[in-house]
């Protein structure tokens, strides 16, 4: 199902693309579906990782923009991804198998959280589920007007996958993670700043420029300077991160192989809600 071992990514199966601009000291990691809506899958996730990999120790990086194509930043789970369930001899060891493979992604997405390089992204569109954790990890957040961000995954009867709820509590509040992870609501750009989520709304015409506008004001900055700040506030922001992501893969792995998200995703292909039986 994951491939772990091969670092190379096939042309006809990139998800993403990575160019660097010497001369700003700008990495623009693009997300490149859009004919999926950049939908997330097990393969995107090894490519992050591997993008991570190959960015940490490039000293022609100072910032890395992370965007995406077309008119959505990433619509969330591909569903139709191949080798998207996992599976097991048993109920137990199907569930010991998710428990790894999502242990594995909190992996893969620490390693792209935890660069020295600041991360700015630049949403627009659908940022959900996925893609909305995957934006939560960048430092800073400019969003279109035109964006919508939630986590559905509760409606589809699974647990959130990836601590999307845990860093919407470090932004905003418990309170207000609760209410979005719980309820699955959507909220607009405008709601979204006024959550600490994202820093800036700007017209969708404007998002590039004004992403890279401020990428490159870090980018003149002194890079060992930034770096350390950057640890610095996310060792304080982040100080009970890995603990609760040990209970996110836990629960996340148990709803995975429930008969609630056999029914949640049911539903959801069918356009009609979902009738949880908390099994």
């Amino acid at each position: 199902m994951i491939n772990t071992t091969d670092p190379s990514i096939d042309a006809a199966e990139e998800r993403m693309r990575l160019e660097v601009d010497e001369g700003t000291g700008i990495a623009s990691l693009t997300l490149c579906r859009p004919e999926k809506l950049n939908a997330w899958s097990w393969e995107a996730t090894r490519q992050l990782g591997i993008m991570a990999d190959r960015i940490r120790f490039d000293e022609r990086i100072r910032v890395v923009l992370l965007r995406a194509e077309g008119r959505a930043f990433c619509a969330g789970i591909d569903v139709t991804a191949p080798g998207g369930a996992i599976t097991g001899r048993s109920g137990a060891e199907r569930t010991r198998n998710y428990y790894e493979g999502l242990r594995w992604v909190h992996e893969r997405f620490r390693a792209f959280a935890r660069l020295p390089q600041p991360v700015v992204a630049a949403v627009q569109g659908y940022c959900l589920g996925f893609g909305f954790e995957l934006a939560l990890m960048a430092d800073i957040r400019i969003a279109a007007d035109d964006a919508r961000f939630a986590l559905p995954e509760a409606q589809i009867g699974v647990a959130v996958d990836a601590g999307g709820d845990i860093r919407i509590a470090r932004e905003a509040g418990a309170g207000w993670a609760k209410l979005l992870s719980l309820t699955g609501r959507r909220i607009d750009a405008a709601l979204a700043a006024r959550l600490n989520l994202v820093q800036e709304v700007v017209p969708t015409a404007d998002l590039d420029k004004s992403a890279r506008a401020v990428a490159e004001e870090i980018a003149a900055n002194a890079p060992l300077a930034v770096q350390g700040i950057k640890r610095s506030i996310d060792t304080f922001a982040d100080a009970n991160l890995d603990a609760a992501l040990g209970l996110t893969a836990m629960s996340a792995a148990l709803t995975l192989v429930s008969d609630d998200s056999v029914a949640g995703y049911a539903a959801k292909a069918a356009r009609r809600s979902a009738e949880f039986e908390g099994k």
